[in-house]
């Protein structure tokens, strides 16, 4: 059964020597070890609301367009998560793929968008899917359709190139 009810409780971010961790993978892209990702996961640049300042965040790449030069990223803290709320922002940002650094300009999708993709990405990361809806407190009965009503629970983007760096 799939549980994705309004009362669902999104994960709280890392506090601490978690949140240290957490934010290894962004000093790894600095020092030139972003190919090491491959293509699952991406250093997203882009501003802070109140500061004005660049903000960074390694984030796991849910889809991506090589032709449309489009990336898919999912918020597994909701909407309330801070790389979220200044996308909603400032839409421009750049992100880092391996070595090479790109434009980018954020779209948000709707429910249903979230839904289809979330439906697709299951089956070719069915691990990955598993554990994302449990950490954020959903439970996937590893159908289509259950994935699909989670993934309209779950705020995703798309990065769309904006121009050559």
């Amino acid at each position: 059964m799939t549980s994705a009810s309004p009362a669902t409780r999104r994960p709280a971010p890392p506090t601490g020597w978690r949140r240290t961790l957490a934010r290894l993978p962004i000093h790894l892209f600095r020092m030139g070890l972003g190919p090491l990702f491959g293509k699952r996961m991406l250093l997203l640049v882009h501003t802070g609301r109140a500061s004005g300042q660049a903000r960074k965040v390694v984030l796991e790449v849910v889809a991506h367009d090589p032709e449309q030069q489009t990336w898919i990223l999912a918020s597994g803290f909701g909407p309330k998560a801070q790389w979220y709320r200044n996308l909603r922002q400032t839409p421009q940002a750049t992100i880092q793929t391996g070595r090479r650094f790109r434009a980018v300009t954020a779209h948000f999708l709707t429910p249903e968008e979230g839904g289809r993709i979330m439906a697709e990405y299951a089956p070719r990361h069915p691990r990955a899917a598993k554990a994302l809806c449990s950490y954020m407190g959903f439970r996937a009965d590893g159908s289509a359709a259950g994935y699909q009503a989670i993934g309209e629970r779950i705020p995703f983007i798309r990065l769309e190139e904006s121009r050559p760096l």
